[in-house]
């Protein structure tokens, strides 16, 4: 158990979150609790080496304590190339003496385009971000909504209990 993690000092935490979605990566990374820096990138998902390129310059330049991101549960629509490449953060992560914390991804909207609306709310540097309307069914999803994906992963953590941190590790 993971008892010196209370919510104040997780708050407190540098956390950098990664979201990998079919054709695309979106991080951020927040420090005590404020949004310090975040991008969106399609070189990354490309292939294994790029991706973990990408989070290796990450985690040197920024020095997070935590690294967010998403737990493989049974039903995750995520196909399998995108979850290899979930995977290979995790280890990633663990090697380079980061902790390394994956979370399921909640689902408390009805849909994605709410959830981006509201985390916007709280981080009004990514208002840009928002796309103008929630997609239709024959459009593809916008690229910047793996962003808000990555946003709402480190908000669990941040805002998640230390018994749930607990579980999740």
């Amino acid at each position: 158990m993971i008892d010196w993690l209370t919510s104040d000092r997780m708050a407190a935490l540098n956390v950098l979150s990664i979201a990998v979605a079919s054709g695309k990566v979106g991080y951020v990374f927040l420090s005590g609790g404020h949004l310090h820096d975040w991008g969106i990138t399609q070189k990354a998902a490309r292939s294994h080496s790029d991706l973990v390129g990408l989070a290796q310059e990450l985690m040197t330049k920024l020095r997070p304590d935590v690294v967010v991101t998403e737990k493989l549960v049974t039903g995750c629509r995520k196909g399998r190339r995108t979850k290899a490449l979930i995977r290979s953060l995790a280890e990633l992560a663990s090697y380079n003496g980061v902790l390394d914390v994956s979370v399921p991804r909640q689902h408390n909207y009805a849909t994605k385009y709410e959830e981006a609306q509201d985390l916007a709310k709280s981080y009004p540097e990514v208002t840009g971000y928002l796309p103008d309307h929630p997609r239709r069914i024959y459009e593809f999803e916008p690229r910047a909504m793996v962003l808000f994906e990555a946003l709402s992963l480190a908000q669990q953590v941040i805002k998640g209990l230390p018994t749930d941190l607990a579980a999740m590790g």
